[in-house]
């Protein structure tokens, strides 16, 4: 998608070890209408999918998986990464690396949300090695819920993640694809 890898280019930061820094436009400061338009595309490739529900994971998965879900008409549901005293005491819960964070994070959804036979569009800001997606079909699975897609913003195609994913055998979208972040330099281009 030309204009997100426009402001990429234009804000974007590499930060080294494999780490852009996008967050003038995505993960702490959010341009609405750049994600809208995120969110349009994001609807388009996906619309045949029968898709109930988006899920995706707290926080910076929120912005582009709530424009999808309002352009595909679904409710969204996003993984929290602590549990309020709001939740039932039963949740669905597992744990997945962060990249950013350095360590183990929870991912916790409530069952009051995410129940069985639903099928399940799983959109989220970075793929990279695919662990928090991964997390995430685990919490749909464990709701006895169906991932029907999987859609990113943002691939890093040099740390696997589509590898990862690819047994799950459903469409993967991004909508920018990295291959290198070698130099402080961005490098586009998806796999094919």
């Amino acid at each position: 998608m030309k204009e997100l890898q426009e402001r990429i280019l234009k804000e974007g930061q590499v930060l080294g070890g494999g780490i852009l820094k996008v967050d003038s436009f995505v993960n702490h400061q959010v341009d609405p209408l750049l994600m809208d338009a995120c969110g349009r595309e994001f609807a388009r490739r996906f619309a045949s999918l029968g898709a109930t529900k988006v899920l995706t994971a707290e926080i910076s998965g929120i912005a582009p998986a709530l424009t999808t879900a309002i352009h595909l008409g679904l409710p969204v549901v996003y993984a929290r990464k602590t549990k309020p005293i709001t939740m039932p005491d039963q949740v669905y819960l597992t744990l997945a690396p962060s990249h950013t964070k350095g360590r183990m994070v929870e991912l916790i959804v409530s069952p009051e949300y995410l129940a069985h036979g639903e099928k399940v569009l799983v959109i989220d800001d970075f793929l990279a090695s695919g662990a928090t997606i991964l997390g995430l079909v685990r919490l749909a699975e464990a709701a006895g819920s169906h991932i029907v897609g999987v859609g990113a913003l943002i691939e890093k195609t040099f740390e696997g993640g589509r590898d990862a994913l690819k047994s799950l055998g459903v469409p993967i979208e991004s909508l920018v694809c990295i291959t290198s972040l070698d130099e402080n330099q961005i490098t586009f281009g998806c796999p094919s």
